[in-house]
């Protein structure tokens, strides 16, 4: 009988633990692993981070230059469920080899208009001050890009080596999962 009743305090401990994991993962912090050099020199590959799910959850816009975990996936809904396997644990069972979350720098908010000239951007025809950038960007446009509502446009720190909103376009708000804090 003892014997019993310790096994069930342990085994409710750990679905209160669990339970209280997937909370946190979902809504307020989470880890993340860098994968890949697109923001160097920031951030390096396999390179730990944490990111705050704070603004995903309550909806809040991004600040220019916050560094943003995103979901590449951007033609086609999230849901709640999209939150709940983005969860560490559940990333277990999912296939390894799908790149969809990308962690970038906000560049642009709704409204803005963005070009990229003489290996610079400008943003509302200001040229951005962008210390984190060692290498000079080859990328130019005559096009402009005025950011949608409820979209964000980033980029990678390396800009000459980053998938990013160039290539799949502006990232819709309920896809920036969360801000990186540590």
């Amino acid at each position: 009988m003892v014997i019993l009743k310790k096994v069930r305090g342990w085994i409710s401990s750990i679905v209160i633990a669990f339970v209280l994991s997937l909370i946190i993962g979902i809504f307020i912090i989470q880890p993340y692993k860098v994968d890949g050099h697109s923001m160097d020199p920031t951030l390096q590959d396999n390179q730990r981070v944490f990111i705050s799910k704070l603004s995903h959850t309550f909806s809040y816009l991004p600040e220019y230059g916050d560094i943003v975990i995103i979901d590449s996936r951007v033609n086609r809904n999230r849901t709640f469920m999209d939150d709940v396997m983005d969860n560490p644990v559940f990333q277990l069972f999912s296939n390894k080899d799908e790149r969809t979350f990308y962690i970038k720098r906000v560049i642009g908010k709704p409204g803005d208009v963005l070009e990229f000239k003489n290996s610079k951007v400008y943003r509302n025809g200001e040229l951005l001050n962008e210390p984190y950038i060692q290498e000079t960007m080859s990328y130019t446009s005559d096009e402009q890009w005025v950011v949608p509502d409820n979209h964000v446009f980033v980029m990678g720190d390396n800009r000459n080596h980053s998938e990013d909103s160039r290539i799949i376009g502006f990232i819709p708000l309920n896809h920036v999962i969360g801000k990186k804090v540590l």
